[in-house]
């Protein structure tokens, strides 16, 4: 099945896709992890890779040949993306876990990011996953990923909401989004300190009707490996996030 990871900047999407992406492998699954968000460049660290892997643009020949192609039918040539076809060049690999990159903002007067959504919602379209495989999309923050279509593949939504209004106010807006086309929305609590604090954040979110299937602590190990760029261990965070990643396999399949 294919996860896409979303919310508003610094709720700890990548973060949360690190987590379940660890949990996965755990659990026997060939994990591809997809960094959609053209701005962040942290998510290799916590996954325990040296560097981020030569961006899938590059593969079309850059975002200015990208952008030409964008009116074309299609700017990728197979009609169909397996684990196996991603050669070495465009993906880092770690025992049962592969990342890749669709690309980043690197430059000033680079121009909009919509070459790299439209590469983005083409690539997950057309990736065939097997009984045995999950992929876990870290997409850019804010909804604008549901306007270029990104979210049409997509399994599963997995929406992160940290204790803050403006993080709420998004998670309605996304739950919108994604029903109109037809996607489930599950909430994830983040940064959560307290039961309390928990219990405050699920009643505002039933308010809106959002479902929410788990909560992950506040975990200062995480907040630590984070700021000095190392994988994320184990740890309760770590716990939690398989139950969470447990409750969506069993939602898919039921």
């Amino acid at each position: 099945m294919k996860i896409s990871v979303c919310g508003k900047g610094g709720s700890g999407k990548s973060t949360v896709a690190t987590l379940l992406a660890n949990e996965a492998q755990v659990r026997g699954f060939k994990v591809l992890v997809v960094d959609s968000d053209e701005s962040n460049c942290g998510l290799f660290k916590m996954l325990g890779f040296e560097q981020l892997p030569t961006p899938l643009m590059e593969l079309v020949g850059g975002k200015r040949t990208l952008r030409e192609k964008m009116r074309q039918p299609s700017v990728l040539s197979a009609t169909q993306i397996r684990l196996e076809d991603i050669t070495p060049q465009y993906r880092l690999k770690r025992d049962s876990l592969m990342l890749v990159s669709v690309g980043k903002i690197l430059q000033s007067l680079e121009g909009c990011a919509c070459p790299l959504g439209v590469l983005s919602r083409e690539f997950l379209k057309k990736l065939h996953l097997r009984e045995n495989e999950i992929a876990i999309v870290d997409m850019e923050a804010g909804v604008e990923h549901f306007g270029r279509g990104i979210d049409t593949s997509i399994d599963r939504v997995v929406l992160v909401v940290e204790p803050s209004l403006e993080s709420i106010t998004l998670a309605e807006r996304i739950k919108s989004l994604a029903a109109a086309i037809e996607k489930n929305v599950g909430a994830v609590l983040n940064k959560i300190t307290s039961e309390h604090l928990a219990l405050k954040l699920r009643r505002e979110l039933k308010k809106r009707d959002i479902e929410v299937v788990g909560a992950i602590p506040y975990d200062p190990a995480v907040f630590e490996a984070c700021l000095e760029g190392r994988a994320l261990g184990k740890g309760e965070a770590g716990n939690q996030a398989g139950k969470i990643l447990d409750a969506l396999l069993k939602k898919t399949n039921t």
